[in-house]
């Protein structure tokens, strides 16, 4: 059970997960997922599913009418995902703040970094000084 609302855990492809991220692009993901395994975080991505859709009424059956069955939509590929990592005690925020996380570069991880407003982390300047 989670402590609090920014760190939740849940079971992703049958494992026991912190939750990084939900609703992240595949492009996010790509960079988490990087970002994490070079931290030596291992990483579980799985698709975010669709929201639940309202009922569709049945259309009203005609005497003598022709039954035509509906057409049953193929799953669409999922197109946000939800990051987690198998280490129960890892929380992106403590991570961030924490200065705990490194780039491939060697240098600590940024707000701006981890956000990707920055293509380079620059954790000299502190985040509450960095205007965007």
């Amino acid at each position: 059970m989670a402590i609090n609302k920014n760190h939740e855990f849940e079971d992703l492809d049958n494992i026991k997960c912190a939750i990084v991220e939900k609703n992240a692009s595949a492009d996010r993901v790509q960079f988490l997922k990087n970002l994490l395994e070079l931290n030596q975080y291992q990483v579980v991505v799985v698709g975010t599913p669709p929201p639940k859709a309202a009922p569709v009424a049945a259309a009203p059956i005609v005497e003598g009418a022709e039954a035509i069955p509906a057409p049953v939509p193929e799953p669409a590929a999922p197109t946000t995902f939800t990051v987690g990592v198998t280490n129960l005690a890892f929380n992106a925020t403590n991570a961030v703040f924490g200065r705990s996380l490194k780039t491939k570069e060697g240098s600590i991880v940024s707000l701006a970094y981890w956000q990707q407003k920055e293509a380079l982390s620059n954790d000299e300047l502190p985040y509450f000084d960095n205007v965007y």
